[in-house]
């Protein structure tokens, strides 16, 4: 990642430069916040369209862009939604929210070799089963719905929002793992009794895998087998193609049109992961464009006077309790009273300064590593509207 001192020139030019840029990041960071106030950022400062995709399954995307419900169809977010908020835009914003079942029952009908393999694909009672349970499914649907909304060129810039993931790579790698699996050895046996003989479903099998075959028509039924054997044998009928896509969804994920953003808040556990995503992601020579502190702690609670002037009022509350009182400048008569808000004031601040030099500490160390793109800091209340989206977003471009 290069280094830059100007970061707002950082993040311009990571728009103008990228068609697909990708955030990452542990639950609970601001992940989503983060992705879309970019994206709406992007609306405003350049006359493309926009649109912010999130793979994550929670509502909070919706809700911040004040619409009804958002699925795998794209919205456009209402001019008059943003205006309402201060905000004029160049560009549009549109929002999409993965929808899973939608996303797989499209690539079937559109990848099977003809409508009657489709539908048997479709009415198999393992389709649900396999697209909506299998671990790799919800990943590898989400990167070939970024495939085809990249590929309709229909917009500028694309941003995503990624699920909460521990690996952040397992999730990048699932359009190869996939077309691994459909096309793997141990699929070729468990089907093998069922592509031998004249006809699909034919029940000729190798004396070697008999007993294996016998003793799990006992355990699970015969028709359960067979809706396995056939799903899969129906499915693989569209592995060239299945297996071509993953190619080209792994080519898109690493060309320089490509890039990803890390998000995170300088915890010591998210930290850690973030860190681990940064190394994963060089690792795997994915476009690391940025990584951003969320969350931090203002400066101003290291500053000298500030601390000087909180000790001082932990050595001194009483007298300056009696002050107040005596003066009248304090809404507590009881001189006691008085005397324990201002320790618990000069207590807290203390504590948060302390965690806040910790978060100095470890900002400049991220800093000597790679360069730090943008820092969000704390705010006074949750995001929830476009105007907060709108709030971070300048904050992400003036820092």
């Amino acid at each position: 990642m290069s280094v830059t001192a100007d970061t707002s020139a950082s993040l311009e030019s990571l728009l103008a430069s990228r068609e697909i840029i990708v955030f990452c990041g542990s639950g609970g960071v601001g992940k989503t916040t983060t992705a879309a106030a970019t994206a709406l950022e992007a609306a405003t400062r350049t006359s493309g369209r926009v649109l912010v995709l999130t793979i994550d399954p929670a509502r909070r995307l919706a809700d911040a862009l004040g619409l009804d419900g958002i699925g795998n169809i794209e919205r456009r977010v209402p001019e008059d939604a943003l205006r309402a908020a201060g905000i004029e835009t160049s560009g549009e914003l549109w929002a999409a929210m993965l929808d899973t079942k939608a996303s797989w029952d499209d690539l079937v009908l559109r990848h099977a070799p003809d409508e009657e393999t489709a539908y048997r694909i479709l009415d198999n009672r393992m389709y649900a089963t396999v697209t909506g349970r299998f671990v790799q499914s919800h990943d590898y649907i989400a990167m070939e719905r970024l495939y085809d909304l990249h590929a309709s060129g229909r917009y500028d810039v694309i941003i995503v929002d990624t699920p909460p993931t521990r690996n952040a790579i397992d999730f990048l790698e699932a359009p190869a793992r996939m077309a691994e699996f459909f096309g793997g050895r141990l699929l070729r046996w468990l089907t093998a009794p069922y592509r031998v003989g004249g006809r699909r479903g034919a029940r000729l099998i190798h004396f070697a895998s008999r007993p294996f075959y016998q003793l799990a028509d006992r355990v699970l039924g015969k028709q359960f087998l067979q809706d396995i054997a056939e799903f899969f044998l129906n499915f693989q009928a569209m592995y060239d193609g299945f297996n071509a896509r993953a190619q080209a969804v792994q080519q898109l994920l690493h060309e320089r049109r490509t890039g990803f953003v890390v998000v995170t808040t300088l915890e010591s556990s998210p930290l850690r992961e973030a860190q681990f995503f940064c190394h994963a992601l060089e690792e795997q020579r994915f476009h690391l464009d940025a990584l951003v502190l969320n969350r931090v702690l203002p400066s101003w609670l290291c500053e000298p006077s500030a601390l000087a002037a909180a000790a001082q009022l932990l050595d001194r509350a009483l007298p300056v309790a009696e002050d107040l009182v005596t003066t009248g400048a304090s809404a507590l008569s009881d001189v006691e009273r008085t005397a324990r808000v201002l320790l618990a004031a000069a207590s807290m601040f203390r504590d948060y300064s302390a965690l806040a030099e910790q978060e100095a500490q470890r900002r400049d160390e991220l800093s000597s590593a790679r360069s730090v793109v943008a820092t969000v800091p704390i705010l006074d209340e949750d995001v929830h509207d476009i105007a907060g989206l709108h709030r971070i977003g300048k904050e992400l471009f003036t820092t």
